[in-house]
């Protein structure tokens, strides 16, 4: 199956997202879950996810001005960054709006 490789970056963002859901029992959806599963794994992602992860940080970016808890905080994360975290975290969005880019 044709699809793209998640990069590097993008699998230790998922992982640590994992990681954080783990710990803090917080953040993120089954769909979430899965999508960082795949991202860790550096599965191939076809063009319909890639779509689908993009959306995501479209729809989410409100979520980094919650103030409940600081956003990017390893030690008490908002579940809203352990969910950016499970779809790919910065990486993964800067990587999917590049694939969409055509780049």
């Amino acid at each position: 199956m044709p699809g793209h490789k998640p990069p590097e970056a993008v699998a230790r963002a998922a992982a640590k997202g994992l990681e954080l859901r783990d710990k803090f029992n917080r953040g993120g959806t089954d769909v979430g879950v899965r999508r960082a599963e795949q991202l860790k794994a550096r599965r191939p992602v076809s063009d319909e996810d890639i779509t689908a992860i993009s959306s995501y940080f479209k729809r989410h970016a409100v979520d980094k001005q919650a103030k409940a808890r600081e956003w990017g905080d390893d030690d008490d994360p908002s579940a809203g960054y352990i969910a950016w975290l499970l779809w790919g975290g910065d990486a993964g969005e800067r990587w999917a709006d590049g694939v969409k880019a055509g780049h």
